[in-house]
C-alpha cells in the first residue's frame, strides 16, 4: 500500500514537472546579461542606476 502511495505521488510529481517546463514560454524580449551590469573599472556588479562605489570615491 505504501509502495502505491509512494509511486502515484512521485508520477505526481513527474507530470507537473512536464507541464511547469512547456508553461514557460521562452518568447520576449532578452534579459541584459550579468556582464552588461559589471563595472567597466573595477569589474563588481552594480546594483541601481547610480555610479559604481569606486567612482564615487574619487
Amino acid at each position: 500500500m505504501i509502495f502505491k502511495i509512494i509511486t502515484l505521488f512521485l508520477v505526481g510529481m513527474a507530470v507537473l514537472a512536464m507541464f511547469g517546463k512547456l508553461k514557460v514560454p521562452k518568447v520576449g524580449p532578452k534579459l541584459k546579461s550579468m556582464s552588461a551590469r559589471k563595472c567597466a573599472e573595477c569589474g563588481s556588479y552594480k546594483i541601481g542606476r547610480g555610479p559604481c562605489p569606486c567612482r564615487k570615491k574619487g
